[in-house]
């Protein structure tokens, strides 16, 4: 928070508006990771009012707005902005998001990742299913060399997570097969947070004692076991969350 603090501060000595853009879209999605939703959206709305933003940029804030308001399960904003983000076709670019790109780009496939993100935290099952799968085709249609795993990996553990809504523990299994084979180094804590989620969707009544969903959740937690979080020491939310 503190470099994105001084980033955002650079920028605006410098008169640049990309790059403030950028680092209070970095707040933005700290802020609800942290639990703290309405101040991510208070900044991702403050984000998107500086100049010279193409439309990576403004997807990319409008994404990280409709998640936070998802995290409040603010249906009606959060679909909104989803909806704004899918609109952002003007053609306009800039240099930091387009030019620049690599952690500063927010191409289709993070684009439709995070909105099945977004469409979970509502409880939408369908949507998200229809966003992961977008994700999903859209990064199989590059060499696996360039497929990033912090894309493929959550996008690929929500899809699981959305056929757990709809009691479809086999196509779960199925989403997140190539997930149990990402490396201990590459489990990271975006990941891991989803594996957790979806774990616990494992515990509703409807699961209980089906032999397939408590298969389904011993891989989970061998899998989270071996995260750096987890060998670190870090508590798992599991125990609080459901």
């Amino acid at each position: 928070m503190s470099f994105a603090r001084t980033a955002a501060q650079y920028g605006k000595t410098i008169d640049h508006g990309p790059a403030q853009a950028y680092a209070y879209g970095m707040l933005a999605f700290m802020a609800f990771w942290d639990g703290r939703p309405s101040e991510s959206v208070r900044l991702a709305k403050t984000a998107q009012q500086f100049g010279g933003l193409g439309d990576t940029a403004r997807r990319r804030l409008f994404a990280i707005e409709a998640r936070a308001h998802g995290h409040l399960r603010a249906d009606d904003q959060a679909q909104r902005a989803i909806r704004a983000a899918l609109e952002q076709t003007s053609g306009h670019r800039d240099e930091l998001h387009d030019d620049i790109g690599g952690e500063f780009g927010f191409d289709a496939a993070r684009t439709a990742m995070s909105h099945a993100t977004t469409c979970l935290l509502l409880r939408d099952p369908a949507h998200a299913e229809e966003f992961a799968t977008t994700a999903l085709t859209l990064l199989g249609n590059r060499p696996q060399s360039e497929v990033p795993i912090v894309v493929s990996g959550p996008a690929a553990i929500d899809l699981a997570r959305a056929r757990l809504m709809r009691n479809e523990v086999e196509g779960a299994q199925e989403a997140l097969n190539p997930v149990f084979e990402v490396p201990p180094g590459w489990r990271g804590s975006g990941m891991m947070e989803r594996l957790i989620a979806a774990r616990i969707e494992l515990t509703r009544p409807e699961f209980r004692g089906a032999p397939a969903a408590l298969a389904l959740a011993e891989q989970i937690e061998e899998f989270s076991a071996l995260s750096p979080a987890r060998r670190l020491g870090a508590q798992s939310p599991l125990a609080l969350e459901a």
